[in-house]
């Protein structure tokens, strides 16, 4: 057994995923879906329109019930959980959403702290601080008064970030982050997003079709192709793959990505 195997086996799994079936109706999405993803990574999370990536993200997510196969969240299954089990985990995992979430009637402070009101027995002053604490890690200090409706596009998906994060997630699952976004405001987020790895520990789950993104932040590919993994390994393995429909999205991507460098 050659060393990388064996240190990828040494790795801590934060994700684990065997043989994950989901059909809907006489619609099969998913056929035989097994990966992993590890401690301290990005796991990047690929396949064209129609190739399950979204249906994996909510079985992780627990949004969809596991009905065959397993999927274990930090070492634990969550078909398995009990509603208090479930609770616990769901408090250990970050939800970063495409659209942000933030909730229009609420200034970004209080947006950020949700989770922290929710879950927490915090003192308030305890929690402003905290919140201030996040917002600046994602460079969105001004904002802690402003409303999501007085914020860039660029700043609503930064606020969205520091709520997601505001519970010192171990695991953060990010849902097309950077979609809609600007070539400068994808790479800042991108960086606060490969910061959070590098120096906070942070675990990443990430469903994007962002060219820039991919080749920034991704350490792992797992690529989808009608409901299964046509691949799983390493970005540098992804681009040299020979498997066709690997090999045709990283065709185009580079293609796109050397486009935008010269536009």
């Amino acid at each position: 057994m050659n060393t990388e195997i064996l240190d990828e086996m040494d790795k801590e799994k934060v994700v684990e995923v065997q043989s994950l079936y989901a059909a809907f109706g006489d619609t099969v999405v998913l056929s035989d879906v097994s990966f992993t993803a590890h401690k301290g990574e990005v796991c990047v999370i690929l396949g064209g329109s129609g190739s399950g990536k979204t249906t994996v993200l909510k079985h992780l997510l627990s949004l969809y019930p596991v009905k065959r196969g397993l999927v274990k969240v930090l070492g634990k299954d969550v078909s398995r959980l009990r509603e208090v089990e479930q609770v616990e985990l769901y408090l250990q995992m970050g939800v970063f959403y495409q659209s942000g979430a933030l909730i229009n009637s609420l200034t970004v402070a209080e947006n950020v702290a949700l989770p922290l009101a929710q879950h927490s027995d915090l003192p308030d002053d305890l929690i402003d601080e905290i919140v201030m604490m996040k917002l600046s890690l994602v460079n969105l200090s001004h904002a802690f008064h402003l409303y999501p409706s007085q914020l860039s596009g660029g700043m609503l998906k930064r606020a969205a970030l520091a709520r997601a994060i505001v519970m010192n997630p171990p695991l953060l699952f990010c849902d097309e982050p950077g979609a809609g976004l600007d070539p400068v405001s994808l790479e800042s987020l991108d960086s606060l997003i490969l910061n959070l790895k590098e120096k906070m520990g942070m675990s990443i789950i990430l469903v994007t079709h962002e060219v820039s993104s991919i080749l920034r932040v991704a350490d792992r590919i797992v690529f989808l192709d009608n409901g299964v993994v046509a691949f799983e390994g390493p970005l540098s393995e992804a681009i040299r793959s020979e498997q066709p429909a690997v090999r045709e999205f990283f065709s185009v991507l580079k293609n796109e990505h050397m486009r935008q460098l010269v536009s």
